[in-house]
């Protein structure tokens, strides 16, 4: 599936791949530390602030602007990137558990593949961008088939549905991201948060209003490391990437994520990788070269 409108170099793709891969899996130890003082929905507004706030000085030591004809769309990708998956997947998260929500956002691929040809001009379900994601999205079953098992694994429906739909949200909101590539990636980023960090303060002061206990210095140092890295350094990166290589491509990062988690949190607690996580990691890797190989091929036959 061609859906970047333009060439670009595999290994820079892949290079981009990895490094958001990367920034996300190591969140999970980050939020662990941030949600011993505050509450989900506080820690994604604080996390979507601070990465608001670090890209608008990126911006803003560029010179860089942007078009503000634009601001509808980026309240749309906002509320769909952003706000609707931060309310969704913590309530989720209550009735399942992370191993199924981590599956169960796996299907953002799914939805990205089915929804593209018609929110993105000129794109097609192609077989090769089809036979990846049902690739990638085994791997993840791999990585959690000790948990899964067990059998004693609960799935609740309502948890569930909420997490599919902030999958769809989701993937809706990397579609929709097509239509501004004309802007720089950073810009992109900025909006996109900034219209975020708007919607999601005003939920949480509606549904979580702060107590007065104070943060701990730990937890707010994690929460300084969600907001710059893991919003406002990775959602450059992941602009750049759907830019460069479309959204399926860039949705692989759901895939990828779980599994760069597990294996961060088996090194710092010095324990042995499970031979699952490494099957499930190369059958990962092995679907995003398949996406990347069928869209080239695209662009060749187009060409």
């Amino acid at each position: 599936m061609s859906m970047s409108g333009q060439r670009s170099l595999p290994w820079l793709n892949f290079s981009l791949l990895l490094a958001v891969g990367v920034i996300w899996g190591s969140q999970f130890i980050f939020q662990d530390i941030a949600l011993t003082a505050l509450s989900p929905i506080w820690v994604g507004v604080g996390r979507t602030v601070i990465g608001f706030a670090t890209l608008l000085i990126l911006c803003a030591g560029l010179g860089l602007r942007g078009d503000r004809s634009n601001l509808r769309l980026y309240a749309l990708i906002g509320l769909l990137e952003a706000t609707l998956p931060f309310a969704l997947i913590p309530w989720g998260q209550q009735y399942l558990e992370s191993s199924v929500a981590a599956i169960l956002m796996g299907t953002v691929p799914f939805f990205a593949v089915l929804f593209a040809p018609f929110l993105v001009a000129g794109a097609t379900l192609g077989a090769g961008s089809v036979a990846s994601v049902l690739l990638g999205f085994s791997g993840l079953l791999v990585l959690f088939y000790p948990q899964l098992s067990t059998g004693s694994v609960n799935v609740s429906p309502i948890g569930a549905g909420a997490i599919v739909v902030a999958a769809a949200s989701f993937a809706v909101a990397l579609l929709l991201l097509k239509r501004l590539q004309h802007e720089h990636p950073l810009v992109v980023a900025r909006n996109v948060l900034g219209m975020a960090s708007l919607q999601i303060l005003a939920f949480a002061v509606i549904v979580s209003p702060l107590t007065s206990a104070s943060p701990s210095a730990s937890a707010l140092g994690a929460l300084l490391y969600l907001g710059v890295m893991c919003a406002g350094v990775v959602y450059f990166l992941y602009m750049t990437l759907i830019r460069n290589a479309g959204a399926v491509f860039a949705s692989m990062t759901n895939y990828l994520v779980p599994a760069i988690g597990v294996l961060i949190g088996a090194t710092l607690n010095s324990e042995l990788v499970s031979i699952y996580a490494w099957i499930a990691l190369g059958m990962i890797l092995a679907a995003v070269a398949m996406n990347q190989l069928a869209d080239s091929r695209v662009r060749s036959a187009e060409a």
